[in-house]
C-alpha cells in the first residue's frame, strides 16, 4: 500500500484480519499486507490485537479497522465483481455465501462481515449495454434470479 494515494477502509468489529485473509485466499491478485498491532488497549480491544490490515482485492487496496461494533455496512456500498463465466461465477459466490454469508437477488451476496457483493457476469453487463429488447429480456431474467445463470441470460439476450 505504499505509495497508494487512495485506499477504501473498511470498519471491522475485531475480525479485520480474519476478513482480509478470507478475501485474499477467495479471490485472485490479492494479498494481506501489512499489519498494525496495538501498542496500548483501546476501547474496542487489547494491546497486541490487529488495529489495522492492510490488504489487496483483486489489485485494489483496502486497510481494514477494527474499529469496534458502532458502525455497520449496509447495501448503500458494494463491490462489484465481473465475471467472464459461470464457474467463476459459482466460485465467488459460494466462496462468499459458504462462509456464513447470505444470498440476496440479482447476483447480490453478503459476506459474513455485512460486506455487499455483487458477482456480476460480463455478458449481464454487454446486455445492458446492448439496449433495446435484448437488455430487457436480460433484465427480467436476472430479476428472477439469486445468484446469476450465465445460460440463462445468454438465452434471454437471444429471445430463446
Amino acid at each position: 500500500m505504499k505509495g497508494d494515494k487512495l485506499t477504501t477502509v473498511l470498519w471491522f468489529d475485531g475480525d479485520a484480519e480474519e476478513a482480509a485473509r478470507f478475501y485474499a485466499d477467495t479471490f485472485p491478485d490479492s494479498a494481506v499486507g501489512e499489519i498494525f498491532r496495538a501498542p496500548a488497549d483501546f476501547p474496542s480491544g487489547k494491546k497486541g490485537d490487529a488495529l489495522t490490515v492492510a490488504f489487496t482485492v483483486l489489485g485494489r487496496s483496502f486497510s481494514g479497522l477494527n474499529g469496534g461494533d458502532m458502525f455497520k455496512p449496509n447495501e448503500s456500498v458494494s463491490f462489484m465483481v465481473v465475471t467472464e463465466d459461470q464457474a467463476e461465477t459459482d466460485r465467488y459466490w459460494n466462496a462468499i455465501v459458504a462462509n456464513a454469508g447470505a444470498e440476496s437477488a440479482c447476483g447480490w451476496c453478503k459476506d459474513r462481515w455485512g460486506f455487499n457483493w455483487q458477482i456480476t457476469p460480463r455478458t449481464l453487463l454487454e446486455s445492458q449495454q446492448a439496449g433495446g429488447d435484448e437488455a430487457r429480456r436480460a433484465f427480467e431474467a436476472m430479476m428472477t434470479m439469486g445468484k446469476i445463470d450465465v445460460a440463462a441470460i445468454d438465452a434471454a439476450r437471444r429471445g430463446d
